[in-house]
């Protein structure tokens, strides 16, 4: 988490500095945003390739999420432990309809225990290809779920729908984004009972488009609720352990994620 922060900081540095430069020609105001998701996955064909030689592939494996929504009012002063979403945009336009807005989804991603999956490969030397259970203590356990970390840059718009009685400002926005960007996972692995929770790396790419409504109860705060769709690419997570290093896994998963944020805006 420590590094995302670092990471928005110094793009954020960079903005300001060139808009200064530029005497704010291009920057027109700004808006931060945070918030929560819930997300749904399909099915993924994950492949594994471990320093002990083993070479195989989990087909069509299920997967979930878990948002921990309870965990907002529970644990109050721990509001990163649930899924969470920020948002960084910069408005293009004196109209704030067009924006660029750095975008981070902490989504967790946990492929299901106990289901059955069809697997192909190379495991202990032996040419494997048929059912097995997926078992923490006689196989495997992996999951992206500190987490599976999606940064991307997006374009904004936003089209107003509703006015104010007095009909000064926006009261409500359609809104829709598109981007694309990097993963910057932190995998759980386990591999027959042993476990290692490894270190945060980019590991893919990944692309998204995203949708829905704004409502202005103020001229500068806003809430956003919004559907979001897109592809991930996780092409070298690391799935080491104590005992074993070098071990990599590979797949690609689509999602439908929900997302409700809290925004404030200000001009510049």
């Amino acid at each position: 988490m420590r590094r995302f922060v670092i990471l928005t900081a110094a793009i954020l540095f960079f903005l300001k500095t060139e808009a200064q430069k530029e005497n704010h020609h291009w920057l027109k105001g700004m808006y931060v945003q945070w918030g929560y998701n819930s997300e749904i996955y399909t099915h993924s064909n994950i492949h594994f390739k471990m320093s002990n030689g083993n070479n195989f592939t989990l087909h069509h494996a299920r997967a979930h999420d878990t948002n921990g929504f309870s965990d907002i009012y529970k644990k109050p002063t721990q509001i990163s432990i649930p899924q969470y979403n920020y948002r960084f945009g910069f408005y293009l336009n004196n109209a704030f309809t067009k924006a660029i807005e750095i975008n981070f989804d902490h989504a967790k991603y946990i492929v299901t225990d106990g289901q059955n999956v069809y697997v192909t490969g190379t495991i202990d030397k032996v040419h494997v290809d048929g059912d097995s259970i997926l078992n923490r203590a006689t196989f495997l356990h992996f999951e992206h779920t500190d987490g599976a970390n999606w940064l991307h840059i997006n374009y904004v718009e936003q089209k107003p729908l509703f006015l104010t009685k007095a009909k000064k400002r926006d009261l409500l926005t359609l809104i829709y984004k598109a981007g694309a960007g990097i993963n910057i996972p932190r995998t759980d692995f386990t591999w027959r009972g042993e476990r290692l929770n490894n270190d945060f790396h980019i590991a893919g790419y990944n692309f998204a488009a995203e949708g829905g409504l704004r409502f202005y109860p103020l001229k500068k705060w806003f809430l956003e609720a919004t559907a979001k769709t897109g592809y991930v690419r996780y092409v070298n997570a690391l799935v080491d352990t104590k005992t074993s290093k070098g071990n990599r896994a590979t797949h690609g998963i689509g999602y439908l994620e929900e997302i409700v944020t809290l925004g404030y805006q200000f001009r510049l």
